[in-house]
């Protein structure tokens, strides 16, 4: 199916925070028409003005709580979209941690608010925003689709298990939706013009926007947690994917569900680049992209972190047809002129 103007809307819940702002590009050169809904609790209005610059016009945006089930069922009567790529939710772990019934009740509810709302609206496509933390630590790697679901390791971490479990059971009862659960590995960079990228609140919780605020001044050093881990070099291993790959990677699971003929399914997808990388390579990448020189220390390890993780991807390559194609080097150096113009 080749979208038209009157049947290509996409709803997209959190679609102004750092993955939802540039799949929001991906959708719109894929001739999609994204529709926002972001009540900017985690996100900044600032990224709908680097929307504009990108795309050259306004995006429809309903700055609204995805759990206020009266303003969602007018949205979805009012635009009609034909799929929904659900990103909102709280992502913070420490906080998931302090605060786990906040994050049960906002990121449960709102999915199953999305679930009782799409087949009243005759709406069958979903995207769901998943994590590789669902695997924890695993025994064998790469991770691949079949890799055992492991306890999380925090409430946020949990809030997608079950996520995923709820999709697949909704559907297992024949509630004609079909969805695909995308569990991404470690999201980098940020769009080649500068315009959209990461905004953490605080002090940054993953590795790149720490490097980048340490690279601009704003941190006086960085910390590698672990520098004894059984890996090439003694630090952690992760697999780091562009945002700008992630998102293309939302699009082509939204075709094949609108191609597919199928009233209901279900199924789960890695998305990673396939390929581990240590934090001291990143930190050695990105000195080399950038001629920045970094200011770091190795540290203890932090309790909770995962020794190594990386994917198998050869399922989202044969499914989806789709494959990771922007460089490591690549993506730090969007990361770093991205904060160069918010600092």
């Amino acid at each position: 199916m080749t979208p038209t103007d009157n049947s290509s809307k996409i709803l997209v819940t959190g679609g102004a925070g750092f993955i939802g702002s540039h799949t929001v590009v991906s959708l719109v050169e894929a001739g999609f028409e994204p529709v926002i809904v972001d009540d900017f609790s985690n996100s900044e209005r600032s990224a709908l003005d680097g929307l504009r610059a990108i795309l050259g016009r306004d995006v429809t945006c309903y700055p609204v709580d995805c759990n206020d089930a009266a303003a969602m069922d007018d949205i979805f009567q009012k635009e009609a979209p034909l799929g929904v790529i659900h990103f909102a939710a709280f992502k913070a772990v420490g906080e998931s941690v302090a605060q786990p019934l906040k994050y049960y009740r906002n990121n449960l509810d709102s999915l199953m608010l999305l679930l009782e709302l799409m087949p009243k609206h005759n709406i069958r496509n979903f995207v769901f925003s998943s994590s590789c933390t669902v695997y924890g630590q695993p025994e064998q790697l790469p991770v691949t689709e079949a890799t055992p679901r492991l306890p999380a390791q925090s409430p946020y971490g949990n809030t997608k298990s079950i996520g995923e479990d709820i999709i697949r059971d909704a559907v297992r009862a024949q509630i004609p939706v079909k969805a695909f659960a995308l569990r991404y590995f470690n999201p980098i960079g940020a769009h080649p013009s500068a315009e959209i990228g990461e905004l953490p609140l605080g002090v940054p919780a993953n590795l790149v926007p720490f490097i980048t605020q340490t690279a601009a001044g704003i941190r006086s050093s960085l910390t590698v947690y672990g520098s004894d881990y059984n890996t090439p070099d003694g630090t952690c291993i992760r697999d780091y994917i562009d945002v700008m790959d992630l998102a293309d990677a939302h699009v082509q699971a939204l075709r094949k569900l609108i191609e597919s003929d199928e009233t209901a399914s279900y199924d789960v997808i890695n998305i990673g680049t396939g390929r581990g990388e240590t934090v001291l390579n990143v930190i050695k990448t990105f000195e080399e992209a950038t001629g920045m020189k970094l200011n770091y220390i190795l540290g203890p390890r932090r309790p909770g972190d995962v020794e190594q993780v990386y994917a198998d991807v050869s399922k989202a390559n044969q499914v989806l047809g789709w494959t990771a194609r922007r460089s490591l080097a690549d993506s730090l150096r969007d990361a770093w002129r991205w904060q160069q113009k918010i600092s």
